[in-house]
C-alpha cells in the first residue's frame, strides 16, 4: 500500500495509517506493508508548513493499493509525466483511492471519466466544472466505483480506509478498528457529508447524550419523557435547554434524525419501504412519505430510483 503525497498536502490525512496499523495489530500480522511516497522523492511540504520524507514513487514495488493525498484546496494540473506514472501505478495496482481533494489527481489521470465521485463538499461545484464527465455526489462520505474510491474531505479519509479494510478483512474487523478509533460511528459510504447530529451541535453532554440515544434507538418512540431521562433532566427542562443548544424542539430533531437513517437505508439497500419506516422510527409508509415531501420535496420511491439509476 503506498500513500501518494503532493506538495501542500493536508497532514490530517496522513492518519488514516493508523487504521491499516490497527488491522495489522489486530490480525497479528503485518497484512498492511504501507510506504510514503510522492514522484519525485524526498520531503514533501503539507499545508501546515511541515515536511514528511517520501520515498520516490517509481522505487516502490508492488503496489495493491495508490491513496492519494492532497490538500485543504484542489491540486493544481500536473504535468504529463507526473500523470502518466501515477496512471501506470494505478493500472499495476488492485485499487486506487483520491483522498478529499485527491479526487482531483484521479480526475486529471482520466479515472474518473463516466464514474461517480465525490470530494469534499466545498469544492463539488469547481469538481463538476473541471470534470463534466464525472458524476461528482457531493452529499456522500466516500464512493467506490469498481477499483476506484473516492472520498469527502478530512475525516472522511477514516471512514474510507476502515471501508478498504472491511473489503480485505470482514465486517467484525472493521468493526473492531473503529472502536479503537473511537469512531462515534462507523458512516457507510452513501451517508450524508453534512450529519444531523454535527448540525444540531448542542453545547452540553446532557443533550448530546440524549441525540446519540435517539440515533441508535430509532425503532423507541423516542418521546421527551424518554430523552429527558436519558439527559437527566425533567421533560420541560429538557425541552427548554434542548432548544435552546439546537434552536430546535426535540421532535424535529428526532423528525431529521430518523429521515437522515432512513433516506441511507432507501439509498443502500433494498429493504422494502415498510421495513425502512419500521427500522427509522416511522409509524407506517405514510407517515415516512410525509416526512420526505417536507424535507426533501420527493417520495420515498422517488429517491429510491435515482439512487439505482446512479
Amino acid at each position: 500500500m503506498s500513500m501518494v503525497l503532493t506538495p501542500g498536502f493536508q497532514f490530517l490525512a496522513l492518519g488514516v495509517q493508523a487504521a491499516f496499523e490497527l488491522a495489522n495489530a489486530l490480525k497479528g500480522e503485518a497484512y498492511y506493508s504501507l510506504s510514503i511516497t510522492s514522484v519525485a522523492g524526498g520531503p514533501v511540504m503539507s499545508s501546515s508548513g511541515f515536511a514528511v520524507p517520501t520515498t520516490r514513487l517509481d522505487q516502490v514495488e508492488p503496489v495493491d493499493t495508490l491513496l492519494l493525498l492532497a490538500g485543504l484546496v484542489p491540486p493544481p494540473q500536473q504535468n504529463e509525466a507526473t500523470l502518466a506514472l501515477l496512471r501506470a501505478k494505478a493500472t499495476e495496482a488492485r485499487r486506487v483511492a483520491g483522498l478529499c481533494t485527491g479526487a482531483f489527481l484521479l480526475g486529471q489521470m482520466g479515472l474518473l471519466e463516466g464514474r461517480r465521485a465525490t470530494t469534499h463538499w466545498a469544492y463539488a461545484r469547481h469538481m463538476r466544472e473541471a470534470f463534466p464527465n464525472v458524476r461528482v455526489e457531493d452529499d456522500r462520505i466516500f464512493i467506490n466505483e469498481g477499483t476506484v474510491w473516492t472520498s469527502a474531505g478530512l475525516t472522511a479519509g477514516l471512514d474510507l480506509a476502515v471501508a478498504l479494510i472491511e473489503k480485505d478483512l470482514g465486517r467484525d474487523m472493521a468493526s473492531a478498528i473503529a472502536r479503537r478509533l473511537v469512531m462515534h460511528h462507523r458512516r457507510a459510504g452513501g451517508q450524508s457529508q453534512h450529519s444531523e447530529l454535527l448540525e444540531l451541535a448542542p453545547s452540553s453532554d446532557r443533550i448530546q447524550k440524549a441525540l446519540i440515544h435517539a440515533r441508535a434507538h430509532l425503532s423507541h418512540p423516542l418521546t421527551v419523557e424518554e430523552l429527558a431521562e436519558v439527559a437527566a433532566l425533567s421533560p420541560r427542562q429538557f425541552s427548554r435547554a434542548f432548544r435552546a443548544e439546537t434552536g430546535q424542539t426535540p421532535a424535529k430533531a428526532v423528525e431529521h434524525i430518523r429521515l437522515e437513517a432512513a433516506r441511507l437505508m432507501i439509498e443502500e439497500t433494498r429493504h422494502p419501504l415498510d421495513q425502512i419506516a419500521r427500522e427509522s422510527g416511522f409509524i407506517d409508509i405514510r407517515r415516512m412519505r410525509e416526512a420526505f415531501m417536507r424535507q426533501y420535496g420527493q417520495p420515498p420511491q422517488a429517491l429510491r430510483r435515482l439512487a439505482r439509476a446512479a
